[in-house]
């Protein structure tokens, strides 16, 4: 079995609804998984219908996301100021170091957040 195929079968048991659509780049053995695996469904390999998926996720589109709730520009650039040093002390990755490591940073987070907001 092919990587694809395999990235196919764990991405279907973890969606838990019936596929009407896949969107892949244009690599050929996405085209043969998907005929061997879930021919009932849609395939787009075409250029920019992955883009969607990928901008999404990235940092500051998270952010943007947030910033719709704002009345003004200059409101959400003060709050996106003061937000992007907090986040980046609580920001840990917690999926790059250990669980021992993570709670000691994120004593060392909170302690320093107490410090900064103060009593």
């Amino acid at each position: 079995m092919n990587r694809s195929a395999s990235l196919y079968k764990r991405l279907l048991k973890t969606h838990h609804h019936e596929l009407r659509k896949i969107v892949t780049d244009k690599s050929g053995s996405y085209g043969v998984a998907h005929r061997e695996l879930i021919p009932d469904t849609i395939h787009d390999p075409s250029q920019y219908a992955n883009n969607r998926a990928e901008v999404s996720h990235q940092p500051t589109r998270v952010r943007e996301r947030g910033m719709r709730r704002f009345k003004s520009a200059h409101q959400a650039q003060r709050f996106l100021g003061v937000h992007a040093a907090v986040c980046s002390l609580f920001n840990l990755g917690r999926h790059l170091i250990s669980a021992k490591h993570y709670r000691s940073t994120r004593q060392r987070a909170c302690s320093s957040w107490e410090w900064a907001t103060g009593p």
